[in-house]
C-alpha cells in the first residue's frame, strides 16, 4: 500500500469519527460498525431484549370500498378489526354499496376533512381518485390501495398496493382452466362491472391467455352487473341460449358464485364442462365440494384488511421512515382436494366472527 492510499484511509477514518462525535455515537461503537466486529451482534441482542413491543396508538383509519356490503369483504373487515386491536387504532368502513365511484371519492374527501390518520381505498377507476389522493398527500395523510390498483405509470400518489396482481392472476387462472376445455371449444367470461380495476385486469388476463394458447377456443363476455340476483339471471339467460358452452368463468366473487349456481342447476361440470373463478364465497366452496365448480382463486381477503392497517400504523409511528410496501396477497387455488381446509368456521375466511385463540 503506497503512502497516498494510507493517507486517504486515515483521513476517511478521522472524518468518520468526527461525524460520530457530532452525532453522539461512541468511538467504540462506530469502530465496531466499521469493522463488523462482534460488538455489533451484542448491541443488536441487547436492543431485542430491551424492546417492550410497539405502543398502541389511537390512530383512526378510513377504508373506502366500492361494494361495502359484499360478503367478499367480511374477512377483510375482520382483518382490519384484528390489526386495530393489536395496534390500538380504530377504523371506519365507508365508500359505496354498488360501485359508484363518485360516492367513493366523496368518502375520501370526508376522511381528509376529518383529518384521518390514513386512508385505504379500492382504486377501481384509473383516474377518478388522483385528485383526492393528491389532497390527502398534501395533508400528510398516507393513502394505501387495497383490492384494486391504478395501472402501472399512473400519477396517482398512493403509497402502496395490497392485493393480487390482478392481470397476472387472471392469466394464470385461465392457463389452469384452459386445460379443461377442448380445442376449438367455446366459453363464457363474466364481469360484474366492465372497466372496474378490481376485475377488468383479470378479464384482460383471461383473454390474453386464450389468445396465447393457440387452442382455437372462442369466448363471449357477459356483463353480469354488480347485483348478485341480476348476475344469476344473466348467467342463466346466457346458458339457456348457449347450452353447448364448454365452460363459464367469473372474474369476481359474486359472478363466480352465479356460474356455480347455474352449473349446479343444469349440470354443466358434471356433464363434462368447466366452471372456475375467484374468491371464497361460502356457496362457491359448497359448489366445489359438490363437484359443480372446478376451482376458485383465493386472494386472501383477510390480509387485504390487516396489512393496510399495519402499514399505515407504522408509517404514522415512524414519522414516514417506515414506508408502505406493495404486498402480493397470493394466488392460491381452492379445489376439491383442499376445499375442506376452507369450509370450517374460521374468522380468516369470513365464516365465523369468533376471535382467534
Amino acid at each position: 500500500m503506497d503512502d497516498e492510499t494510507k493517507n486517504e484511509m486515515a483521513m476517511s477514518r478521522r472524518g468518520a469519527f468526527a461525524l460520530a462525535g457530532k452525532l453522539g455515537l461512541g468511538a467504540a461503537g462506530l469502530a465496531t460498525g466499521l469493522t463488523g466486529g462482534s460488538l455489533a451482534g451484542i448491541s443488536a441482542a441487547r436492543a431485542a431484549d430491551s424492546s417492550a413491543g410497539l405502543p398502541k396508538k389511537p390512530y383512526k383509519f378510513h377504508f373506502v370500498c366500492h361494494v361495502t356490503l359484499d360478503q367478499f369483504f367480511t374477512p377483510t373487515v375482520y382483518g382490519i378489526q384484528d390489526a386495530c386491536a393489536a395496534f390500538g387504532c380504530s377504523y371506519q368502513w365507508t365508500g359505496s354499496q354498488k360501485n359508484v365511484v363518485s360516492e367513493m371519492v366523496s368518502a375520501m374527501q370526508t376522511a381528509i376533512a376529518q383529518k384521518s390518520d390514513g386512508i385505504a381505498v379500492c382504486l377501481v377507476d384509473p383516474t377518478a381518485f388522483d385528485a383526492a389522493t393528491e389532497m390527502a398527500a398534501q395533508a400528510g395523510i398516507p393513502v394505501v390501495a387495497f383490492n384494486a390498483d391504478v395501472p402501472v405509470g399512473s400519477p396517482n400518489k398512493r403509497l402502496s398496493y395490497v392485493g393480487q396482481p390482478l392481470y397476472q392472476s387472471g392469466y394464470n387462472s385461465a392457463l389452469k382452466w384452459l386445460k379443461l376445455i377442448p380445442k376449438g371449444g367455446h366459453v363464457m367470461l363474466s364481469i360484474g362491472v366492465p372497466g372496474s380495476l378490481n376485475t377488468q385486469p383479470r378479464l384482460d388476463g383471461y383473454i390474453q391467455a386464450i389468445k396465447d394458447s393457440n387452442s382455437g377456443v372462442t369466448y363471449d363476455v357477459v356483463n353480469t352487473g354488480p347485483d348478485p340476483a341480476t348476475e344469476i339471471s344473466r348467467v342463466e339467460s346466457y346458458y339457456l341460449s348457449h347450452k353447448n358452452v364448454n365452460g363459464m368463468f367469473g372474474t369476481g366473487g359474486s359472478d363466480t358464485y352465479a356460474c356455480g349456481f347455474i352449473s349446479n342447476k343444469y349440470g354443466l361440470v358434471k356433464n363434462g364442462g368447466a366452471v372456475a373463478g375467484f374468491d371464497l364465497f361460502p356457496q362457491t366452496l359448497d359448489f366445489i365440494k359438490s363437484g359443480d365448480v372446478n376451482f376458485t382463486t383465493d386472494q386472501q381477503a383477510y390480509l387485504q384488511g390487516f396489512l393496510p392497517v399495519q402499514q399505515m400504523y407504522l408509517y404514522k409511528l415512524s414519522g414516514g421512515l417506515v414506508g408502505p410496501a406493495n404486498s402480493d396477497t397470493s394466488q392460491a387455488y381452492v379445489t376439491k382436494d383442499n376445499v375442506d381446509a376452507y369450509v370450517g368456521k374460521t374468522r380468516f375466511e369470513g365464516r365465523s366472527d369468533a376471535e382467534p385463540t
